[in-house]
């Protein structure tokens, strides 16, 4: 699947988070959700990322969205990601990498030089009527959150 852009709707998902529920997109219909896909649990530019959302967490809930992050992780890993770093919104499981393919976020990349497949790292605002209002791909994760934010607060 190709990147998404303004105005496509955004893939429909159900995935488990870190306590073995099922977190569907749908169920946060009618208000924007910040999805952002990231390569790995408690490494350096994800920590930094993740705990970019969680301290801008009161901004995004005060702008109305939902903040879900996604990677292949399994559910264990991620409580020990939330719990080690205080992490207050939900971390998703894509362990087949369905969801991140929907989303263009899975695929070839370069990685210090070298060709690789993987997640890229990548971030979309889906608005309150389910389509993408702004997608990001290949984001530094340092100050990534403090952009989303400022495109909510348009």
């Amino acid at each position: 699947m190709g990147k998404l852009t303004v105005g496509d709707k955004a893939p429909a998902f159900s995935l488990p988070d870190q306590d073995g529920n099922t977190v569907s997109l749908e169920d946060y219909s009618g208000r924007p959700v910040v999805v952002y896909f990231y390569p790995k649990d408690d490494t350096p530019g994800c920590t930094k990322e993740a705990c970019q959302f969680n301290d801008n967490l009161d901004a995004f809930s005060r702008a109305g969205a939902l903040v879900l992050g996604i990677s292949a992780d399994a559910a264990e890993r991620h409580r020990k990601f939330q719990d080690k770093y205080g992490l207050a919104f939900p971390l998703l499981t894509d362990a087949d990498h369905a969801v991140g393919e929907a989303y263009g976020s899975w695929g070839e990349k370069t990685l210090y030089g070298k060709k690789t497949i993987g997640v890229i790292r990548s971030t979309f605002l889906i608005g309150a009527d389910g389509g993408v209002a702004r997608a990001w791909y290949n984001v530094r994760a340092d100050g990534h959150a403090a952009k989303v934010l400022a495109e909510l607060d348009r």
